[in-house]
């Protein structure tokens, strides 16, 4: 595969769309800047749009893949060799990922083996050392499907955080024998998941620096609702000055980012419009 030829292609039947690069975005739910870069070869569109944005352009992913349009007797020869370029690079991918990974899980390993020796040489028995184990064994298990699986590892991994955090927090509790760990710990975990799973949903559905706008507005209610719930467990006020500092922080934060993300597609389209 070519990326270049690809883009050039792309472009060519976007712009046979009578669509801007902004347009093309918008119905994408992506960045302008990706359609930008698709078209000037430095990426390549990610494997979960390509069908809709064949859909879009009125080719095939096949026609895409190649960077060119293809006749039927060609067809199913370019479909093969488009195939075992993309096996190729998940292969290549994959690869990468994996020796990554192995550092990384040996580095963890060897800080659960230093914590036990040093916790058995000290004490003679295991007393202190579960509590960093514990947490250790618990960001591995977190963080390893998105090192493994890169991108497509996000979900898994924000899965695994919320499927393990609340066993994680009781076990927490227990070994440091507070049962506030668990129960402010567990309510916490409890809203911190559902924004994030919000704010995955966000980013899916637009575009990046709408979507960063829309997190930073987004994390008013979640700070509101996360004092509340403190204020009720450990009798803490529910605002004081530097929360009403960093609800100030955000809402400039998200006009930056809404002001940016205008401006950006207004360039782009004004930048599209000389190239037609």
């Amino acid at each position: 595969m070519n990326q270049t030829e690809i883009g050039k292609f792309i472009a060519k039947c976007r712009k046979e769309k009578k669509l801007t690069q902004a347009q093309l975005a918008e119905k994408l739910n992506i960045t302008d800047r990706a359609v930008s870069k698709w078209e000037t070869g430095k990426s390549m569109p990610d494997s979960s749009i390509m069908l809709e944005l064949c859909k879009i352009l009125g080719i095939t992913v096949n026609e895409l893949l190649s960077g060119e349009e293809i006749d039927m007797e060609s067809y199913e020869k370019k479909a093969d060799e488009n195939l075992i370029a993309l096996k190729r690079k998940d292969e290549n991918n994959m690869t990468k990922n994996v020796i990554i990974s192995i550092p990384f899980s040996a580095t963890l390993l060897i800080g659960i083996m230093v914590c036990l020796i040093c916790n058995i040489a000290i004490s003679g028995n295991l007393t202190w050392s579960l509590i960093p184990v514990s947490s250790i064994i618990f960001a591995w298990v977190i963080s390893f499907p998105s090192i493994i699986l890169g991108k497509r590892g996000i979900i898994v991994s924000l899965i695994s955080l919320s499927v393990f955090i609340i066993p994680y927090l009781f076990l927490l509790g227990s070994l440091l024998k507070a049962k506030e760990v668990f129960s402010v710990g567990a309510a916490m975990a409890v809203v911190s998941i559902v924004f994030l799973w919000i704010i995955v949903a966000v980013f899916k559905c637009t575009r990046k620096l709408v979507a960063l706008g829309t997190t930073f507005l987004l994390a008013i209610p979640f700070m509101i609702i996360v004092n509340v719930i403190l204020s009720k467990m450990i009798e803490e006020p529910v605002f004081d000055v530097w929360d009403m500092l960093s609800i100030f922080m955000l809402l400039i934060l998200a006009f930056a980012s809404f002001i940016c993300d205008y401006a950006k597609k207004k360039g782009l389209m004004k930048e599209d419009g000389k190239k037609d």
